[in-house]
């Protein structure tokens, strides 16, 4: 019998729809990333299935059961704390899983807070990318918020109430602090909040601990010619790091849009 990623409300649960009910209730078992969270949405559904925890620290452990259950014929639903398994959230593994077992894997789609956001935000929605949560620290970081910093389609990222300050601080010293912006805050709940602004105005007013979940829309760049000073330094700097100067120059040239012969010949 099949997995079943289900798709659950972001924050107000009246957006359940009554197919999720009814594919849950028929479940053998459902698999979920706080089982207390999903209990309350399951008493407002009226539904009463055993659950089964399946959260980022535990898929390694659950897996064999997973594939036993699948292997057994059991219907088995798979659902986050909010929005869609596996954007962001456990769920990648599952379908591993099940198609490791053959199992047949379906969906019952829900809301999602990254095209609610991206709808609401009036930023072009033609061509994006979702960038998930920003590394916490070190060169990935660096790396990620350069991307984002020269992307040239709307991105869409999440940020905790922790640091959500921290990025937007960093991305603008970046990408400049008049870049477009939409802050969204506790989509759909009591407590929603939308922002529109500029970057360094939104690094301003999120600065510190927040409360509730932000979901965020950065314009997209506008085309720049390639800064070879700028280059130039950005490879020192991760020669300085440790990195070999032709990776150095590749990861440069990549990012910049300058050419790679061309930088490595400055460099020489």
């Amino acid at each position: 019998m099949p997995l079943i990623l289900c798709g659950t409300p972001i924050g107000n649960l009246d957006d359940a729809a009554p197919r999720l009910a009814a594919t849950l209730g028929g479940c053998d078992v459902v698999f979920a990333e706080d089982t207390r969270r999903t209990r309350i949405l399951l008493d407002r559904l009226g539904v009463d299935v055993p659950l089964r925890s399946y959260f980022a620290g535990n898929e390694r452990q659950r897996a064999d059961e997973l594939a036993r259950r699948l292997e057994s014929g059991e219907t088995v639903g798979l659902v986050t704390d909010a929005g869609m398994p596996s954007i962001s959230d456990p769920g990648v593994s599952a379908v591993d899983i099940a198609r490791s077992v053959g199992a047949p894997i379906t969906v019952v789609p829900g809301p999602s807070a990254v095209t609610a956001a991206l709808a609401v935000s009036g930023l072009p929605s033609d061509r994006f990318v979702f960038e998930g949560f920003l590394p916490r620290s070190g060169r990935d970081r660096q790396a990620r918020i350069q991307d984002i910093a020269i992307e040239s389609r709307t991105v869409v990222f999440f940020a905790s109430p922790r640091r959500v300050g921290a990025d937007l601080r960093d991305i603008a010293a970046v990408a400049g602090e008049e870049r477009e912006i939409f802050v969204a805050r506790e989509l759909t709940k009591v407590h929603e909040e939308l922002w529109w602004g500029a970057l360094g105005e939104a690094a301003e007013r999120f600065a510190g601990d927040q409360r509730g979940e932000f979901t965020i829309v950065l314009a997209r760049a506008h085309p720049q010619p390639p800064d070879m000073q700028a280059a130039v330094e950005a490879v020192r700097t991760l020669v300085e790091e440790g990195e070999p100067m032709s990776s150095a120059v590749r990861i440069v040239a990549e990012r910049s849009g300058v050419s790679r012969r061309t930088l490595y010949e400055a460099m020489l």
